[in-house]
């Protein structure tokens, strides 16, 4: 079975409630096992789009999917979960966004899939949930670990444990 780190986003409707439904249902698929999940983070939006702030955790998981199953059904649940990809466009709101952040320490580049993830490296609302489940995990690309990658982050959005934000954006 494979170790496999999602970050899972909401900033739409109920926040906490999609990435809590989200976790669940992602809980319930056939050979997928929950193995921890990070706190929950309220998130600038990444590159300061004009949207509402983000509520963010990152789950670790123990599953016997492969990679592309594995997105198929993430999406599965995101749209379950009334997101459209297509409405939303890149950087629009959405009731629940889920990605795959790592798959053991495999490297995948295909088109509709690329893992680990093209910028968990650049975003602090990604690296701050992996802090928390496992610091010491190397990126298989670029040989460095969660910590390391946090460290060296040049612009950070800011990240907050949720519920700890005072202003209201």
């Amino acid at each position: 079975m494979a170790i496999t780190y999602l970050c899972l986003g909401s900033n739409k409707g109920d926040r906490v409630g999609y990435v809590q439904q989200a976790t669940s249902l992602l809980g319930g698929i056939d050979g997928v096992k929950i193995i921890r999940t990070s706190s929950l983070y309220e998130t600038q939006p990444w590159l300061e789009q004009e949207t509402t702030w983000y509520v963010n955790a990152v789950i670790e998981i123990k599953t016997s999917l492969n990679a592309q199953d594995l997105l198929s059904e993430c999406l599965r649940i995101e749209t379950q979960l009334g997101r459209n990809r297509l409405k939303e466009g890149h950087f629009g709101d959405r009731t629940i966004d889920i990605d795959i952040l790592f798959y053991d320490k495999e490297i995948i580049n295909e088109e509709n899939l690329q893992i680990p993830h093209k910028y968990l490296h650049r975003r602090a609302f990604t690296l701050v949930p992996l802090l928390e489940l496992n610091p010491d995990f190397i990126h298989p690309e670029l040989a460095k670990s969660i910590s390391e990658l946090h460290e060296e982050l040049e612009n950070p959005e800011m990240v907050y444990l949720y519920g700890t934000r005072i202003n209201d954006l």
